[in-house]
């Protein structure tokens, strides 16, 4: 491909409203173009990326027996209500009212449709097992679109879905995906981590994430340097420790707090720091208000309390439900009296004496509140999220705290979709049973984006080989003196016979405006033509990677990029 009969619109401005190292790059060297907030186009150089990542997703399934098709974005609502999932994605669910005026969904994820299509065609137990897949464009209204692609209202993702006769057959399929995933990541050149995390409105009983680290990674995961452990901030377990050191009990009493309600506040007024602090919040699990206490330093998990009472949904109470359940207003919720309401504990808090708590009365909080003689609690567990003061609970040794961009996800469904759908097939004994069922998800364009985070300088991208849009670039100073065009058409030819991936910098430009877009683009290695090489009959090979330079004879160019190319 010759340059200047490409569409490669660089940009030497850094432009304003991009966040993430990715975003700048990918605008800068020509990859995407913003329509709107959350959604992109994706030029010529971007979506031969695209498509690189998008064969070896293609080539690694295919290997493992998974199927393609390709399914509707377009959904209807019934199926949403059928799985009783409507509820659970919210504002997040793009939705509109066709000329019939029937409800429409702009697909945000699949699961509804291909359970809906596996009941109508599996019959026989002898049709399992089967995995299904797609690579197909989603559709989420995100609250906050940021970092370009890595979070947007319109993406791409491959998707697939696993139906099995029972466990042990969903155990081998989770595990061959799995094994999938790794391969896939290894080959666009990402290195990713495997961590535990919550299956959120996805539901099942196991998911892992496939997790990048990256500054600009809006996830948070645990990860143990020394062991490998990881997991998810929300999932990460939390050690027991409970303090054994007995303190005298001081007098429990009743104090004014006018007007403050954080627990910072709170604690700058009654001179105490936060971990001397109880919070207790309010949730409806199931339509149910239940107590958390957690210490006021730490924060609750969400994923965690929802686990732990089995619920199929959980939030925040809401105003209105906290002072019908406390008698009180917002801020000033404790443990202390609390009548006819279940109390869940955090582990951190066993063994806390003397500690500051809400007293359920406007502008008032407890000093000095103890277990067991103010309050009982029955149920201790690991409620909170896991800090960088923990331990790691695998090795009991330092845990770090990092920022990461989440490439994939894998789950055990299980009988969540399949039960309340009725896909089921018949056993050997004719009898019906639900399909168990997986799913594993990965972002297409974000890999593209996770590159570009992972590897990049401050001259541009620095493309791993097997998803860069071109494998070399050539570089004629001074194209258009006839000697140093005549050699660069020849090897442009050449390669291009060879089946190398190449593009031909052909524009009337300087030798800094063509080095300057060759490294902001990042094709991997640059192939430098100049009349003073040809002189000495010799070009030039330049890695963009290393910056590593050498001089080739002419004659011998493709031999010696050939060995660049398979290194």
């Amino acid at each position: 491909m010759k340059w200047t009969k490409y569409f490669i619109p660089t940009l030497k401005e850094i432009p304003s409203e991009a966040e993430a190292v990715s975003h700048r790059l990918m605008i800068r060297a020509g990859l995407i173009r913003k329509l709107v907030s959350g959604a992109y186009t994706y030029l010529p150089l971007g979506l031969r990326a695209l498509k690189k990542v998008e064969n070896i997703i293609r080539e690694e399934m295919d290997k493992k027996g998974a199927l393609e098709l390709f399914l509707p974005s377009l959904q209807p609502v019934e199926l949403w209500h059928e799985s009783g999932r409507y509820k659970a994605l919210g504002e997040d669910l793009i939705k509109f009212k066709d000329r019939h005026n029937r409800v429409m969904v702009f697909g945000p994820t699949h699961e509804e449709v291909i359970t809906a299509l596996v009941r109508d065609h599996i019959r026989s137990y002898r049709q399992l097992p089967i995995t299904l897949y797609q690579i197909q464009t989603k559709f989420r209204d995100e609250v906050r679109p940021r970092f370009g692609v890595i979070r947007s209202r319109e993406f791409i993702m491959k998707d697939a879905y696993s139906f099995d006769r029972d466990n042990t057959g969903l155990d081998e399929s989770y595990k061959k995906m799995y094994e999938v995933y790794e391969a896939i990541f290894k080959r666009c050149g990402l290195k990713v981590l495997a961590v535990e995390a919550d299956t959120g409105i996805m539901g099942g009983d196991v998911s892992h994430e496939f997790m990048m680290l990256a500054e600009s990674g809006e996830d948070l995961l645990a990860h143990c340097e020394s062991c490998g452990y990881a997991a998810s901030l929300d999932i990460a377990s939390v050690k027991c420790q409970v303090s054994s050191v007995k303190v005298k009990e001081k007098s429990f009493k009743e104090v004014d707090t006018p007007g403050v309600s954080t627990i910072e506040k709170v604690g700058a007024l009654l001179k105490v720091k936060p971990e001397q602090m109880v919070k207790t919040l309010i949730y409806v699990a199931d339509g149910m208000p239940v107590a958390v206490l957690i210490r006021g330093d730490h924060e609750a998990s969400e994923a965690k309390i929802k686990k732990y009472l089995k619920a199929g949904t959980i939030e925040m109470a809401t105003e209105d439900i906290i002072k019908k359940a406390t008698e009180c207003p917002l801020g000033f919720s404790g443990p202390v009296g609390l009548k006819d309401m279940r109390i869940i504990a955090d582990n951190a808090i066993n063994g806390m004496a003397n500690f500051v708590a809400g007293a359920n009365k406007k502008d008032k909080h407890f000093i000095n509140v103890n277990i067991d003689r103010d309050f009982k609690v029955k149920e201790w567990t690991d409620l909170r999220m896991i800090t960088d003061k923990d331990k790691c609970p695998k090795c009991n040794k330092g845990i770090k705290i990092e920022h990461a961009i989440e490439m994939g996800h894998v789950f055990k469904l299980g009988l969540k979709y399949s039960k309340a759908m009725k896909a089921e097939f018949l056993d050997e004994d004719g009898k019906l049973e639900p399909c168990v069922m997986g799913c594993y998800g990965i972002g297409v364009n974000r890999i593209i984006a996770a590159a570009i985070e992972l590897s990049n300088d401050k001259k541009g991208i620095i493309w791993p080989l097997s998803i860069a849009p071109f494998q070399v670039i050539i570089v004629p100073i001074n194209y258009e003196k006839e000697d140093v065009q005549t050699v660069a058409d020849e090897v442009y030819n050449s390669l291009q016979s060879k089946g190398i991936e190449v593009l031909l910098d052909d524009r009337n430009e300087s030798a800094g405006v063509k080095f300057n877009d060759a490294e902001l683009i990042g094709i991997p290695f640059a192939i430098v033509i100049g009349q003073r090489g040809l002189k000495k009959g010799v070009v030039e090979i330049k890695e963009r990677a290393t910056g590593k330079v050498i001089e080739v004879k002419r004659h011998d160019l493709s031999d010696e990029i050939f060995t660049f190319l398979k290194a």
